[in-house]
């Protein structure tokens, strides 16, 4: 038996994998090759901005809603419909000719992805023992590294030597593979206990956070009309305000929030964030800094960013005796503390820092970066009974889509804060140091995430590091 458990989720989590990398790297790729877009659409190059955003909004806002449509109509049929509507939709993109076509096919895409993200995800985590939780998650956690890092490269290199359309077309052929394997590899899992959709919550969370990711594209905008920011961002907090004041009181609310009364959740979730937030303001940052202070070309400085990818998956095969070695709690003390040191390390560095430096401090920031993601992505479901797993993925999916777009919002704000604290302490006025100073805040953020770890219990997600039941772990603990 113990034989046939491995392929039984290693299948689908490599499916789901590459389907959250497809997703991911849409989100960001674009941007890159927004230029070339603009010129073939006949517009100007900021006009392509709102293909992104509008992608990132209706993730946003369609995210929630994806745990009921699992329950309701199943997963392998959410999933692959989650597959074919991306899939299509990115072949309408290759083909557009025009911008407002362009934009109504990336919203469409956002729905897409807004299935495949959880919806892939609550595949796996229900098809995972807990013992085998730690692997099944370190799968899943490799697009989300690995996407916004090959973005830049991806773009620039297509949209220089080939066609930005290709962007789009590479979809079709890894959407057609991938949907036929949903139907040969994917169950369709219901909930039997069918309720009717939480409409007002579906209309209080997706307004409210399509509200709140909009306020954070503005932020990270060329030029930011603070009113129109604040406007926008309170409105959005307003909405979700309204929106969890009802999920608490509604009898089959769309988010249960009851979940986070689980302490591994609650903290890994907010503690998580800061640490994800800190995390996404860094490939926003770094080609920035390449480019305008350091004054490299895209081409080298997105290859250079390449080698938080190579620190990504060089300590991957380490990650898991790591936590298992020495558990969850150190393992992130450590890791939040030497990620806040690499990305300080980050702001160091000049023009004239040796590349073999500048490749190693890259790396080790992809060394932590890798290690702290899985440990937060697989800490959180260890103590997550069977019933509880839709709730706590779809409220998990919807954290981390906020902490993404937090991140970019939180690097542009440190970026713009730079040079005015630089001023302040009268520190060199040269262009690097608006980017140093913008690291260390970023660094700072990564250290609230380390406050966070030490609340948790020594032995927190024993069930996971340890390959027990809660049960188990739990009885010695009492009787000790």
């Amino acid at each position: 038996m113990a034989g046939n458990r491995g392929p039984s989720w290693r299948g689908p989590a490599l499916l789901v994998a590459g389907a959250f990398f497809m997703e991911i790297l849409d989100g960001t790729v674009v941007s890159t090759a927004a230029p070339r877009m603009a010129a073939s659409l006949g517009v100007r190059s900021v006009d392509i901005n709102v293909t992104i955003t509008v992608y990132l909004l209706t993730l946003a806002a369609f995210i929630p809603v994806s745990g009921w449509l699992a329950d309701r109509y199943g997963t392998r049929t959410v999933f692959g419909a989650a597959i074919a509507i991306f899939t299509l939709a990115s072949a309408f993109c290759a083909l557009s000719t025009g911008l407002l076509f362009m934009t109504a096919m990336r919203a469409v895409q956002g729905v897409g992805g807004a299935m495949m993200v959880p919806v892939g995800r609550l595949v796996v985590l229900r098809g995972t023992s807990k013992s085998e939780l730690m692997h099944a998650i370190a799968y899943l956690t490799w697009p989300a590294l690995v996407a916004p890092v090959l973005a830049p490269v991806l773009g620039g290199v297509l949209a220089t030597y080939a066609s930005w359309r290709w962007i789009f077309v590479l979809n079709v052929p890894l959407g057609i593979i991938a949907f036929l394997l949903t139907l040969r590899m994917v169950p369709n899992a219901k909930d039997e206990t069918r309720h009717a959709l939480d409409w007002l919550g579906f209309a209080l969370v997706g307004s409210g956070l399509a509200l709140l990711v909009y306020g954070m594209e503005l932020i990270s905008g060329d030029r930011v009309a603070w009113l129109a920011v604040g406007s926008v961002l309170v409105a959005g907090l307003v909405l979700l305000s309204l929106a969890v004041r009802h999920l608490l009181k509604a009898r089959n609310p769309l988010v249960e929030l009851t979940t986070m009364r689980i302490p591994t959740f609650r903290i890994t979730n907010l503690g998580g964030s800061f640490f994800r937030m800190a995390i996404s303001a860094v490939p926003f940052l770094l080609p920035l800094m390449f480019q305008d202070a350091f004054g490299w070309s895209p081409v080298k400085a997105g290859f250079l960013v390449v080698a938080v990818f190579a620190g990504n998956l060089g300590i991957k095969p380490l990650t898991t005796p790591m936590l298992r070695r020495f558990g969850f709690r150190s393992v992130l003390l450590v890791t939040g503390l030497a990620a806040a040191a690499t990305l300080a390390a980050c702001g160091l560095l000049s023009s004239h820092t040796p590349l073999p430096v500048i490749v190693l401090v890259l790396a080790l920031s992809g060394v932590f970066r890798s290690i702290g993601f899985t440990a937060y992505n697989t800490i959180a479901f260890s103590d997550i009974g069977p019933g509880q797993m839709t709730a706590a993925n779809t409220l998990t999916s919807t954290i981390q889509q906020l902490t993404i777009g937090f991140g970019v919002a939180a690097g542009a704000l440190a970026l713009r804060a730079g040079r005015p604290i630089g001023d302040w302490l009268n520190l060199s006025g040269s262009p690097d140091t608006a980017f140093s100073v913008a690291f260390v805040l970023i660094a700072l953020l990564a250290l609230i995430a380390v406050v966070e770890s030490a609340l948790l219990a020594p032995h927190a997600g024993l069930a996971v590091s340890a390959g027990q039941s809660p049960a188990s772990v739990q009885k010695p603990r009492a009787k000790s």
